[in-house]
């Protein structure tokens, strides 16, 4: 999505790089561990939805060999390597209207993705109906409901003003359609598609130089989204990336729910 299709993360925006970099940063070791428990392996199918960036495909395609292959989707390829130098293909899809790109898969993979997306259910429907008999699911989504601070440990007012803006983020995020409690339904919603030995953790990191650069790339990709609603001033802005940029302060993460599931395995 762009931002003029109403979505706040543009990818084509000198911030998105930054962004979709420290949210590799931070996450991609849990999906890595998730992903090697579920067993993935040489000649597995999989499709990366909504890739973003290229960490997690690449990561795949190192682990399924020449003998399988990796997906990587996504309604905007800005981030994405163009031409035969990867070992992934890339593709243009929209997962709440498209049908699902090819298939079956061993392994459908979406990572900060549906909280975002309308269709979201419809979205379900097409990943799980991609599966192969006894293939998995791995959604992990955030729950910015479930812990809505930036800095939980809000002591002074260079906090108070961080959770300001978090507060204006979140308002910009549900006005465009994302369900700011999203992740901690996946367990059910899998249940309700037919999948099978469903099970889901939660993660979310509390500071570090990560969360740091996330937090400054987040702010300055939707100041002025923030400003024109309202729900900041210019001043405060430039107040908080100024604070920022000092250090000292400690910026947490929504809570990340990766959730995964099987599609039943055929009969006998």
């Amino acid at each position: 999505m762009t931002a003029e299709d109403g979505y706040l993360l543009d990818n084509r925006q000198v911030e998105a790089g930054e962004r979709l970099a420290a949210l590799a940063s931070l996450f991609d070791p849990t999906t890595f561990r998730l992903l090697e428990r579920l067993g993935i392996r040489p000649g597995w199918r999989c499709w990366e939805v909504g890739a973003g960036g290229v960490s997690v495909a690449s990561w795949m395609a190192d682990r399924v060999g020449t003998d399988g292959s990796v997906l990587a989707t996504d309604l905007d390829l800005s981030w994405m390597p163009a031409g035969d130098s990867t070992s992934f293909e890339a593709q243009v899809h929209d997962v709440g209207t498209d049908p699902p790109p090819g298939g079956p898969f061993d392994l459908v993979h979406a990572r900060l993705v549906l909280v975002h997306v309308p269709r979201r259910h419809e979205a379900m429907a097409a990943m799980v109906g991609a599966l192969r008999p006894g293939g998995w699911l791995v959604v992990e989504d955030a729950d910015p409901a479930l812990q809505p601070l930036t800095c939980i440990d809000e002591y002074g007012p260079e906090q108070e003003l961080a959770n300001k803006l978090r507060r204006g983020f979140r308002a910009l995020l549900a006005d465009r359609g994302a369900d700011l409690a999203f992740g901690r339904t996946l367990p059910r919603i899998f249940r309700l598609h037919g999948l099978v030995d469903v099970g889901a953790e939660g993660f979310f990191p509390v500071t570090g130089p990560e969360c740091t650069l996330l937090e400054r790339a987040t702010v300055e990709q939707t100041r002025d989204r923030l400003v024109e609603a309202g729900l900041a001033t210019d001043e405060e802005v430039d107040r908080h990336l100024a604070a920022v940029a000092r250090g000292g302060l400690d910026f947490a993460t929504s809570p990340m729910i990766s959730t995964w599931g099987r599609n039943p395995p055929a009969p006998g």
